[in-house]
Formats: C-alpha cells, sequence, structure tokens
C-alpha cells in the first residue's frame, strides 16, 4: 500500500482560499482522470466538500506523487501552485488512513461529530467507482471509513460532541436564544434543493417555521422538496417552490434565509439583501452554507441583517467545547488503523500464495502423469488414491509457512515477505501479477455493487 492524500481544509486554509479553489462536478471527474494518466498514481477519487478538498491515490513513489498531485490541484482549482503550497497538508500510509477515518468519524469536521461528511465520502467513492479511478486499495479504504464512522456514530456519544453545519448555524444566527423559540412562526426562504438545503428545510420545519419556500434553479427539484416536506410522514409544514427569478421577491417577504447551491457566484449580492431589509421592521437573517459562498460578505455590513457563513461558523466552532466521547473516537480509530493495515499487508501477499499452491498443482499433475506413463496397468481407483496421496503430502509440506507467511506479513514491516517467498520458489512474477489483477477486478466489481 503506498496511499497518499494531499488536500486542505478549513484547519489549513483560510475561507478566501477554500472558496476559490473550490471543485465543481465535471471539474472533479477532469481532476481525477488526468490523475490516473499521471505516472505516480494508479488509483485516485477526490473528496470535496464545503470546507475540504482532498485528492486521494495509490502512488509508486513518495516525492513525485506529492508533486504531481499537488500541481494537479492547482490546476483543477484555478489558484497557482506557489499560492497554494502553503496551505497543502501530505499524508502517506498509515497517516494517510488515520486521517481518512478521523475524517469519516467527525474528527477533522468544521463542527466535531457531525454526520454529514459519511455522504460526502459516500459520494467520493461512488464518483471514483463509476469513473473506474477507484481500484482495490480506495475501494477497501473508503468502504471501511463509511464504516468506521457508523461505529463511532453507534457506539459513542460524538454527536452530541457537535452538530451538524445547519444545526451550528442556526444556533449562530439565535445569538444565544433557543433555536425554536426563535424560529417558531416565522417565515424561511431555502435556496438550493441539495441534500444540504435538504437537511436544512428539515430542520427549520422541526424548529417550528410557519412556512418554507425553496427556491432551486431546476424547479422540479424545489417541487420535490417542497412536496416531501408537506406530504404525510413528512414535517408538516406549509411549503412551496418557487424559481430562482422570484428569489428577490420572496427574499421581501422571509424571515430566514439559508442558501447552499453549486453556483459559481453570488446568489444574492449586498444590493439584494440590502433592499429586502430596505422598508421592513424585522431582521432578516441569513445562513450561507455554499462554497464559494451563495451570499455577498458585503451583507454583513448591512442594518437589520444578521449573516453567518462558512467564515462565521469556523470561527465560532474553535471555541466549541470537545465532548469526553471525541477521546473514545480517537481510540476507535487508533484500532481501525491497525486492523486496516494489517489487512492490507495481509492482502498484499495472497497473490503469492495463490501462485505457488498454483505452481505445486501443476507439480503434482506432471508427476501424477509421469507416473500413468510408467504404471499404466493402474485402474482407476488405485490412479485416484496416489494422487490424492500425492496431493495431500504437498498441502501439508505449504499449510503451515503459507500460514504462517500470511501471519508475519500482516505485522509491520511484513512487506518483505511477499518477495521473500517469490525468490525462495523461483514463482514467474507475471503469474503472481495475474492474480493480482484478477484478484483487483474481482474486488472492483464486488465493491461498486456495495455503494
Amino acid at each position: 500500500m503506498s496511499l497518499l492524500v494531499v488536500g486542505l481544509s478549513h484547519r489549513s486554509a483560510p475561507v478566501s482560499i477554500l472558496e476559490r479553489a473550490s471543485l465543481p462536478a465535471d471539474t472533479r471527474t477532469k481532476l481525477l482522470q488526468d490523475t490516473l494518466a499521471a505516472e505516480p498514481a494508479t488509483e485516485a477519487t477526490v473528496l470535496a466538500t464545503c470546507n475540504r478538498i482532498e485528492l486521494y491515490a495509490d502512488v509508486d513513489k513518495f516525492h513525485a506523487g506529492v508533486a504531481e498531485l499537488s500541481t494537479l490541484l492547482a490546476q483543477h482549482s484555478g489558484v497557482g501552485l506557489d499560492e497554494l503550497t502553503p496551505y497543502l497538508y501530505v499524508h502517506y500510509e498509515d497517516r494517510a488512513v488515520h486521517h481518512l477515518f478521523s475524517v469519516a468519524c467527525g474528527l477533522d469536521s468544521m463542527v466535531v461529530g457531525e454526520g454529514q461528511i459519511l455522504g460526502q465520502i459516500k459520494d467520493a467513492l461512488a464518483l471514483g467507482q463509476e469513473l473506474h479511478t477507484a481500484g482495490r486499495l480506495l475501494n477497501d479504504l473508503f468502504q471501511q471509513a463509511l464504516r468506521v464512522g457508523k461505529r463511532a456514530h453507534s457506539e459513542t456519544g460524538i454527536d452530541r460532541a457537535g452538530q451538524s453545519l445547519v444545526t451550528f448555524g442556526l444556533q449562530q444566527l439565535a445569538d444565544g436564544e433557543d433555536v425554536d423559540t426563535w424560529a417558531k412562526g416565522k417565515k424561511a426562504l431555502v435556496i438550493g434543493a441539495g441534500s444540504m438545503s435538504s437537511l436544512a428545510a428539515a430542520t427549520l420545519a422541526r424548529s417550528g417555521v410557519a412556512e418554507i419556500v425553496v427556491a432551486n434553479r431546476t424547479l422540479a427539484r424545489a417541487e420535490r422538496l417542497a412536496r416531501i416536506l408537506t406530504e404525510p410522514g413528512g414535517t408538516g409544514v406549509a411549503a412551496r417552490a418557487a424559481e430562482m427569478v422570484a428569489v428577490g421577491d420572496e427574499l421581501d417577504r422571509a424571515d430566514i434565509v439559508v442558501s447552499c447551491t453549486g453556483a459559481t457566484g453570488l446568489v444574492l449580492t449586498g444590493d439584494d439583501v440590502a433592499a429586502a431589509v430596505r422598508d421592513r421592521r424585522t431582521p432578516l437573517a441569513l445562513l450561507d452554507l455554499a462554497m464559494p459562498r451563495d451570499v455577498d460578505a458585503a451583507a454583513h455590513r448591512v442594518p437589520g441583517v444578521r449573516l453567518v457563513d462558512i467564515e462565521s461558523l469556523a470561527e465560532a466552532s474553535a471555541d466549541a467545547p470537545m465532548a469526553a466521547d471525541v477521546d473514545r473516537v480517537r481510540a476507535i480509530v487508533s484500532d481501525e488503523v491497525a486492523a486496516f493495515g494489517a489487512a492490507q499487508r495481509a492482502a498484499h501477499i495472497t497473490p503469492t500464495v495463490v501462485a505457488l499452491r498454483a505452481m505445486a498443482a501443476d507439480v503434482v499433475a506432471g508427476e501424477v502423469a509421469r507416473l500413468e506413463g510408467r504404471l499404466p496397468g493402474l485402474d482407476e481407483k488405485q490412479r485416484a488414491e496416489i494422487t490424492q496421496t500425492v496431493r495431500r503430502v504437498v498441502d501439508k509440506l505449504l499449510h503451515a509457512p503459507t500460514v504462517r507467511v500470511k501471519q508475519l506479513a500482516s505485522e509491520p514491516g511484513g512487506a518483505g515477505y511477499a518477495d521473500a517467498l517469490r525468490t525462495l520458489f523461483d514463482l514467474d512474477p507475471e503469474t503472481v501479477a495475474a492474480v493480482s489483477r484478477a484478484d483487483l477486478n474481482d474486488a472492483d466489481v464486488k465493491n461498486r455493487g456495495r455503494v
């Protein structure tokens, strides 16, 4: 395993850099294709959220891999390499595994313990599988990260250490008041109809708002979300859809606005916000969860407006208390990293063991054929008994060393045992490689069906 991750997040870079470096969906596709075309990488996938961009790859050379992945991130993000480099972090092999598992558990999130990251990890894996850029290593890694994240949330109280960005953002807007009391009876406008916007709408409905208007560039998606909110079994809140061209009118009537779109430019300018509050007596609360931002930062200076965006959330979350359960999650992550490393090292030697047993089977077949030529009078029963006896002898001779070599290979520093086995038994490297390719194809098909 030569796992490498190069990335930047809210912990390493200011929001202004994260905003400029954000990767739209089509850019992520091109980034993965170009990464796989680069010499050091054999697998790749990208984890891109509102506050992190990370490129994962299986590389054959560390320094060349870091240089190539950094360059590719700069090229596709549009931020120059010299400007981007100071904000990049690099993790390799076990440290890279530890990082992703920590991310999956919410330990590295802006709001510790939030669960939205699991869906984003699943999306990252699905994209790598769809483009066939994620092979056995990244399939195993991301599948295990999802399991570790779910384990952390089910076995600990990490959820109590923080909330989703939506809940945390609404708490910041409420400014110390109970969110349900603050939101009760207000009119809300949700701009966007993706997963984060859907979560925002559901959270607002549970908080007791009187009405929710969903605006989206694709009206059908806004109508679908509004229907989900109002239909039996939904939240029961009054909800309706609106086209994006009507956002200005809806803004005039709203008390709370949550915006999270994939737009590359501003959805609400400072002038839009100022116009919406010019003739009103009630304040306007704006929650901008988009990256790059949907709401002009100038709205901060508009009287009667309270704006909470990714940047202010980052500042507020830095002082958020850590729950005692965080230590338990860290212990889970450490245990899972060790187990994953052992499993990967053991899997690395499996093709060599399979090739060894295949060679032994060929030797048995050859010797049995030679015996039949020398003793043509053997009947079928005698021939079967001799064949079975020779196979038992070979299996017993190989059993202990192959079991032991798998155990040794799973330990730290055990990568050299596969090479030793190939050398001792003079195994054909191409035979071992063929087993690895077949194993990889089987794993790829299996894992793609599990997402």
